[in-house]
């Protein structure tokens, strides 16, 4: 399409995740004034989850939801003011979503061109694949044999092209989050594959909006100034021909948008924020600058690109035996010490029949008093509570071996230390214990097929790029010189914000400078070995931490942080989303005077 200077593009996000609110879309399409409503819902526990879901049925493996609730719900009122919808919906079974959404239509008596983005799928080449070189990229693991699901993340562009066929709706499966909004600009932009900068900058509106509420006031540190959590507002990205855009929300909703929620959201799952990867486009968002605007409204610029590469990364997941996971209540004084001993108890029983019947050990027992601080280890400063919840979660390779332990926890609610209850729920059931391998795959061995209704109209490799050195990123020269007058020490929270995530078995915490006058002594204080130091109880591999100038913060990337990280874990925060709320404990000394 024709590059207007003066023309702007509104993208509304109506979902962060498979299971994400049932009341977004009707937000975004009543009150956002939007030409596109997009959907995430894929993150790699949600693939493994799908493949799950297809085993058992081959109807299933996409989000039903997006169907049943989402589109039946809007999709009239999209077709009536000519809204677009873009959605990584059709998980591992994209024709089964479309399928669906053309029965809704012809319900609805809707006339709508629905296409579909193929291609990602690998799993039916696994085999094949699996006797090249495909390793893990943080283990060297080789590609296991047995995979669930196998899964290239494809780019933006058979998105444009997509919608520039004409689609009304278009359905992918796994591509990158970003791209259910870049695929829409580069359409409407007519962005061609060398604008790096400008990809880039769409693709950071992407990333800002792809985990929904999570930039207009959900999981924000100041959560307490944040208007109404019952209305919560869903983001809007308005953006401009030059890539630079306005973060909004509808009017009269709820929720908040800010420099700080912005800014936490654009921390939120990257590593090193200069070379944040991506199918098309290589960014550096080091330098992003936030301005507010007005009430609800920040404008977002200084991302930059460069050439993305030849590879695309491919998620696999696999099944790596069973879990187990239990819980109870515990009440009454010395209720930690109870909770812990009865666990302990009832793991202990188990082996021993384990042994009677010549059953193996479990792989893993991970025991955690939620309540008693257990997660903050060495940190903990609870000492007499008197009610928690005791929680054991177990790795076995036999299932039957972890139903026979589930049968078994009963035991302790007459048999253990008194104060016990909470088995109401019924027993526990054993779970598959799905791991995910990351690898990599040159991009000219992915053909994709964009499908309009029965036409197949683009087969292809999009692999004419090449690949950009590493940028190095910009880093701080900062001094916190002593002043004269006395330190005092405060929590991290009154200097800045937090936001964490993962990454399957990594984690990162973003850290914002409240003021710039505060990065001098987070620059000297809050070190890689700081926080290294602060999670030794939990992070078993390294901490890196990376600058990020622009909005004067800085980024943490944990590597083995989460025991497994997703469906593999036994963790109770299995995905590092309270990591961020607990680093904002740690103290930091600073002069009285910069509080004032």
């Amino acid at each position: 399409m024709i590059n207007d200077k003066d023309k702007k593009v509104r993208i509304g996000c109506a979902s962060a995740f498979y299971g994400d609110s049932q009341l977004s879309a009707r937000q975004l399409v009543e009150k956002g004034n939007i030409d596109y409503l997009v959907f995430d819902y894929l993150a790699e526990v949600t693939m493994a989850i799908l493949s799950r879901a297809k085993a058992k049925d081959e109807q299933l493996g996409y989000a039903v939801d997006f169907v049943t609730v989402a589109m039946k719900d809007v999709l009239t009122d999209c077709a009536r003011q000519g809204i677009k919808v873009v959605a990584n919906a059709g998980g591992v079974n994209v024709p089964g979503c479309i399928a669906a959404l053309e029965k809704l239509c012809d319900i609805l008596q809707l006339d709508l061109k629905v296409a579909g983005v193929y291609g990602d799928d690998l799993l039916p080449r696994s085999t094949a694949l699996a006797t090249g070189d495909m390793p893990e990229m943080q283990t060297g693991a080789p590609l296991p044999n047995k995979l669930a699901s196998m899964n290239a993340y494809l780019g933006a562009k058979p998105i444009a092209d997509a919608l520039a066929a004409g689609a009304d709706i278009v359905v992918t499966g796994r591509i990158v989050d970003s791209a259910v909004v870049l695929g829409p600009l580069m359409h409407e932009f007519g962005w061609q594959h060398a604008a790096y900068n400008r990809l880039a900058q769409g693709a950071l509106a992407g990333h800002v909006i792809e985990c929904g509420a999570q930039c207009t006031g959900g999981n924000f540190t100041d959560w307490h100034l944040v208007p109404d959590f019952s209305n919560m507002s869903y983001p809007i990205a308005e953006i401009s021909a030059d890539g630079s855009f306005v973060i909004e929300i509808p009017q009269g909703t709820g929720g908040l948008v800010s420099i700080g929620t912005v800014a936490e959201q654009i921390l939120y799952e990257i590593g090193d924020p200069a070379n944040y990867l991506l199918p098309d486009v290589a960014c550096d968002f080091s330098n992003v600058k936030l301005k507010q605007l007005g009430k609800d409204r920040v404008h977002v610029r200084g991302a930059v690109g460069r050439a993305p590469g030849e590879q695309y990364k491919v998620c696999a997941t696999y099944v790596d035996g069973y879990r187990l996971i239990g819980t109870f209540f515990m009440g009454g004084l010395r209720c930690a010490d109870k909770a812990r001993t009865s666990l302990e108890a009832w793991v202990k029983r188990t082996r021993d029949v384990f042994e009677k019947k010549g059953w193996e050990d479990y792989r893993e027992v991970s025991i955690e008093i939620i309540g008693a601080e257990a997660t903050y280890g060495p940190h903990s400063r609870v000492q007499n509570t008197r009610e928690v919840i005791g929680k054991c979660g177990l790795h076995h390779n036999s299932r039957e071996a972890l139903q026979f332990a589930s049968q078994e926890m009963a035991y302790l609610a007459t048999s253990a230390a008194p104060g016990l209850a909470g088995f109401g729920a019924g027993r526990a059931r054993p779970s598959p214990l799905m791991r995910v391998h990351s690898c990599l795959i040159q991009k000219s061995q992915v053909p994709v097929k964009v499908q309009l209704g029965t036409e197949v109209i683009i087969e292809k490799c999009y692999d004419k790029d090449e690949t950009s050195d590493m940028a190095l990123g910009i880093h701080y020269a900062l001094d916190a010189t002593a002043p004269s007058e006395v330190l005092i020490d405060v929590p991290l929270e009154t200097l800045a914000y937090a936001r964490s995530g993962d990454k399957g078995n990594n984690a990162n915490i973003g850290i914002i400078a409240r003021k710039p006058e505060y990065l001098p002594y987070l620059y000297e204080q809050l070190t890689a070995d700081a926080v290294a130091g602060y999670f030794a109880h939990t992070v078993k591999g390294q901490v890196e931490r990376f600058d990020v100038p622009g909005v004067n913060g800085f980024n943490f990337l944990m590597t083995e942080a989460l025991g497994g990280g997703g469906t593999a874990s036994l963790l109770v925060d299995s995905q590092g989303k309270a990591l961020g709320q607990m680093l904002l404990s740690i103290t930091i000394s600073v002069p009285a005077s910069l509080l004032l």
